[in-house]
């Protein structure tokens, strides 16, 4: 598996993302919906992942937002199903939590969804060592949506 930073235009991660935002949409209801389309994926303050085989297939996708404004996110993480339990999933997180570090963060935060659907989700963020918090950033008290956060530890900068 090979990750690296790529951008989300590219045909094969569109139509990845696109199935992701079908799903989110037909999960939650489109006001608790935050998951980003390629074109805010593509902002300067976005770092996109893609997890690719030796041949090139796409595997999963992942994005860091480091807004001036506010926490580091993680976003879009989505494995392609063909891949699913494959570990594609921990390691695109991994990479992300990893440039979060690097670029001196001190914690990296994340929102998702609480609907059955997402329990895989839930389970690698918990097995990475995030913890429930409370809305962060942007978002307020949602039923349909579930935070998480990573700290750090890296006192460089405040995020």
């Amino acid at each position: 598996m090979r990750i690296s930073v790529t951008d989300p235009a590219a045909p094969d991660i569109v139509a990845l993302l696109t199935e992701h935002l079908a799903d989110m949409h037909a999960t939650s209801p489109a006001e608790s919906v935050h998951a980003l389309d390629v074109e805010r994926l593509r902002a300067p303050h976005v770092t996109f992942l893609a997890a690719r085989t030796d041949d090139g297939a796409l595997m999963g996708v992942g994005a860091l937002t480091e807004p001036g404004d506010g926490p580091a996110e993680i976003k879009s993480m989505r494995t392609a199903a063909a891949h699913r339990g494959l570990g594609v999933a921990a390691a695109v997180l991994a990479a992300l939590v990893e440039v979060a570090r690097e670029r001196g963060h001190v914690h990296v935060s994340l929102e998702t969804g609480t609907e059955g659907y997402f329990a895989a989700a839930h389970r690698l963020y918990e097995r990475a060592g995030f913890i429930e918090c409370g809305p962060f950033g942007p978002y307020t008290l949602d039923p349909h949506s579930r935070y998480y956060t990573l700290e750090l530890g890296d006192s460089r900068r405040q995020a």
